[in-house]
């Protein structure tokens, strides 16, 4: 009898587990890198797609690259049972997740498509991917943009950024003190990863959102050194 007993509780533990892991059912996307399953707000893992009320530029004319995004993700969810492995949680309490709809793993085929970025600043997963899709001038990558990280921090409402955690801001160059990461990563308003070493036009002004202690780290990462001279 103790032994079922124990048995009955082991798999009551493995269930638990599993629905805290995986995710399975509908989905419906919310923009282009998240979507919503049985009532439960996914974020898709290392991709970072732009904001619903996003626009991108071809010229002079503006068109809404956000939507489309959202547009785009949905296509891939439509008729499909979406199942979803938790990685993490983020800090509004979203799931972030590795997702896949049929045939498509969602994170993957969002970059590759060209309508979401590689969110280098939590994992390296997905750059490749970025990259070609670059190259070829898929999705946003066939107009100029701001980068999302950018765009979420210029329209960010006051009162949600001080509900949000406080982050330690970023030291200015002097409270550095030698030995410690002085490159500047920051994504330009064309999309564009470069960096800035100290000296260069710029770095005190420049906004970084990533900080790199090498040359050959900023550029394993996917940025490009900055073609600002004195």
């Amino acid at each position: 009898m103790r032994s079922i007993i124990f048995g009955a509780f082991l798999a009551s533990c493995s269930v638990a587990v599993t629905a805290q892991t995986h995710l399975s059912g509908p989905a419906r996307a919310g923009d282009g890198d998240s979507l919503t399953i049985s009532g439960i707000s996914v974020r898709l893992y290392g991709i970072d797609a732009p904001e619903l009320g996003q626009n991108c530029r071809r010229g002079s004319v503006q068109w809404k690259c956000g939507e489309e995004a959202r547009s785009r993700l949905q296509a891939m969810l439509d008729g499909q049972q979406v199942s979803c492995r938790r990685v993490d949680t983020d800090e509004y309490g979203r799931t972030l997740a590795i997702c896949t709809a049929g045939r498509w793993e969602l994170n993957k085929a969002m970059v590759e498509a060209g309508w979401a970025m590689a969110f280098r600043r939590y994992s390296v997963a997905y750059i490749a991917e970025e990259m070609s899709a670059k190259a070829a001038g898929l999705g946003i990558w066939s107009s100029e943009f701001e980068a999302p990280t950018d765009y979420r921090h210029r329209n960010q409402p006051r009162q949600s950024f001080l509900a949000r955690p406080i982050a330690r801001p970023l030291a200015r160059q002097s409270d550095y003190s030698p030995g410690q990461c002085l490159i500047k990563g920051n994504h330009s308003r064309k999309g564009e990863w470069i960096y800035h070493l100290p000296g260069m036009p710029y770095y005190e002004q420049t906004r970084a959102e990533e900080m790199f202690c090498s040359e050959a780290e900023a550029q394993a990462a996917g940025y490009r050194r900055s073609r600002a001279h004195n």
